[in-house]
Parts: C-alpha cells; structure tokens; sequence
C-alpha cells in the first residue's frame, strides 16, 4: 500500500507492505538507524519515536497507521542549524548515556515526557521513562539528564532565548 507522511519535518511517500512495522520503515527504507529494534516485544523502548508529538514504541505501530501522519525520531529533533534539543544537550553533559543502545528511545521519550509536564519531579521523570528500559546503568544520570533539561528549557523561557 502506499503511504504519504512527514519524517522529520520532510514529506515522504513509500509503497509499505501492509504488515510492516514502523521500526523497519524508518530504518530499512528511510535508513533513519537511530530508532533501534531492541526486544520486538514493545518492552524495551529502544524504537521510541514521536507521533504526531507524542511518544510511540514504534514496534507496535504499522507503518500504514502512520498515513497522513507527523514522525520524529531522534534524527529530526535538532534544530535547522544542527543545535541539539535541550534533551540531547543534557544527556551529554550529564552522562545520560552508557553504551548509547537504549539512548535515542529515552530521548524520545524524555522529550515527549517534558512535553507534557515542563517542570516535573524526580519521581514523575522515573514513572515517565518506565517503559524504556537501560541495562547499562542505574537510571541516575538519565534522570538526571531530564531533570536538566526541564531545568535549562525553564531558564531559557525565563530569559525569552
């Protein structure tokens, strides 16, 4: 069947077999890698893209419910001029990242999370990112991360940046 969406801000059409995931669009035929395919069993979280804004383990998403839709996956989210995402900033200087496996979809997810509740709480970011599992480290430094960002997101709407 064929398909037409936005990915990353870009219009794409493609002809899909009416069974494949979204997963395997987005990384066989748009070669968009970043999403990984972790566990094929929608536990993990590693897929995690944005759908129309909000977060989706795109394992469980057919590519034809995609149709007429809004993908971001973590290829899209810096800004026009290659500047990383609030959420992508703090990863970094906060060590949100071990082996780098897992880090896209709890990006996605993060960014999704924050989306909803700017400001939340430690606890509140531990409940938001449960579905995305990380076997490298204990979550302190994730959680960190998206603490951060909610941080410098507030300060640069405080500062009109």
């Amino acid at each position: 069947m064929e398909i037409a969406l936005t990915v990353n801000g870009s219009e794409v059409k493609a002809d899909v077999a009416d069974r494949m995931l979204l997963v395997h669009f987005l990384r066989e035929q748009l070669n968009l890698t970043a999403t990984k395919v972790g566990c094929d069993t929608s536990s993990c979280g590693a897929c995690t893209v944005l759908l129309d804004g909000q977060s989706v383990k795109s394992c469980t998403v057919l590519a034809a419910q995609a149709d007429g839709r809004a993908v971001t996956t973590i290829e899209g989210l810096a800004n026009g001029s290659g500047e990383w995402h609030a959420v992508q900033r703090a990863f970094r200087a906060e060590h949100g990242a071990q082996c780098g496996f897992c880090t896209s979809g709890m990006v996605m997810a993060a960014v999704s999370l924050l989306s909803e509740n700017g400001s939340p709480t430690e606890e509140e970011v531990r409940a938001g990112l449960e579905g995305n599992l990380c076997r490298c480290t204990g979550y302190h430094n994730i959680v960190r991360a998206v603490l951060a960002a909610a941080a410098d997101s507030a300060s640069a709407e405080g500062t009109g940046a």
